[in-house]
């Protein structure tokens, strides 16, 4: 029969090996959420520009009696502010009395 002497030195690196390896997990998984959260706040961005730029489209029309001719129009008159960088606006009106169409696409995608 073989006697199996525990060793001191031996047990402390496998604790600091597993307390290494639980930080690494840790680590691991707040990255993993962190990239989880920012894209979906970045999908969600595109969402929240198309409202608020719906929004000061119709509030004009309400006001001024018609759609507003460019997406200008509503930075300048309206306090739309877009981010050219990372959103890209097509704004395409047929006539001062119908809702113009209007696309927000991210351009960071």
């Amino acid at each position: 029969m073989k006697v199996v002497r525990i060793n001191k030195k031996n047990i402390s690196g496998a604790g600091f090996c597993l307390s290494v390896l639980l930080f690494l997990l840790v680590i691991g998984a707040f990255i993993n959420g962190a990239s989880a959260f920012s894209g979906k706040a970045r999908s969600e961005g595109d969402v929240t520009l198309k409202n608020a730029i719906s929004r000061a489209t119709v509030q004009c029309y309400a006001i001024e009696g018609r759609y507003p001719p460019s997406v200008e129009y509503l930075e300048e008159h309206y306090g739309i502010q877009i981010d050219r960088q990372r959103y890209h606006v097509f704004y395409e009106g047929f006539a001062s009395n119908i809702m113009p169409e209007i696309t927000v696409i991210s351009a960071e995608k």
